[in-house]
């Protein structure tokens, strides 16, 4: 058999790496290392801090970010149980009674039931059909506000300017019917 000879010269590094594993120290180090190390704070359930220009949380044990819309995806949210009596809200007129009254359907004829027992499902009736009816008003005011008010100016293809709005009587007589259509909702609301 030839001798081989070993043509390769090892760094000190891999020498003391090698005698540490026969010493059987293997959590030492054989190299020194350098850089730069986030300062780990250490945060707990409800805290809020900023960090890179976002507000921040933890909820459930999960950091989640702070937004605007947290209150709004909060308040349409619908649960998996009935807040009241605990029952599946799975059932479609569950999920409406639960945005109209914040419980199930069930939990909603019960509750009806009792105001019927005490005298007071009229009055109930009449406050959710008035509260119903003064939406409605504010939504045909507010959309004929906005299209008497809008411009009806648009820009062609080729660049010229063209005015497409009606005469201004037209719009003040749609002004007109909607203030006497309203007169007489509000007759009828309250």
């Amino acid at each position: 058999m030839s001798e081989s000879l070993l043509k390769k010269e090892f760094k000190q590094s891999d020498v003391q790496r090698v005698r540490n594993l026969v010493n059987k120290d293997f959590t030492s180090k054989t190299k020194q290392q350098t850089g730069y190390q986030k300062a780990y704070v250490s945060r707990k359930e409800g805290d809020i801090w900023e960090e890179g220009g976002k507000k921040w949380t933890i909820k459930n044990g999960l950091k989640q970010n702070v937004t605007k819309l947290d209150k709004f995806k909060k308040a349409v949210r619908i649960p998996l149980v009935c807040p009241k009596c605990k029952g599946s809200m799975k059932h479609h007129l569950a999920k409406k009674m639960f945005k109209i009254h914040g419980f199930c359907f069930d939990c909603t004829i019960d509750y009806e039931a009792e105001l019927r027992k005490a005298g007071l499902y009229e009055q109930y009736e009449k406050r959710m059909m008035q509260g119903n009816m003064k939406a409605f008003a504010n939504d045909i005011e507010q959309w004929v506000v906005d299209y008497v008010s809008s411009s009806s100016t648009f820009v062609t293809e080729a660049g010229d300017v063209e005015d497409w709005s009606s005469n201004n009587s037209h719009n003040n007589k749609i002004l007109e019917n909607l203030k006497e259509y309203l007169s007489i909702v509000n007759k009828h609301i309250e």
